[in-house]
């Protein structure tokens, strides 16, 4: 998930335990990903949303990782 959204423009920084937060501009949130070996579907699907990023462009960028 962190590297789609490094892809898409996301910058990271660790956030509070074991989580990072991820800015871009024009994104009024930042995003939040935790840091586990698999991330849950839920949190992926809240993230694209916060994102604002489509499935197609998300497959895309998950291409490139």
């Amino acid at each position: 998930m962190r590297c789609v959204l490094e892809h898409d423009g996301f910058v990271f920084r660790p956030g509070q335990g074991d989580h990072w937060k991820g800015r871009k501009p024009g994104v009024p949130r930042p995003v939040v990903i935790p840091a586990y070996e698999e991330v849950g579907l839920h949190i992926i699907r809240g993230n694209m949303r916060t994102a604002g990023m489509s499935r197609e462009r998300y497959l895309a960028l998950l291409a490139k990782c």
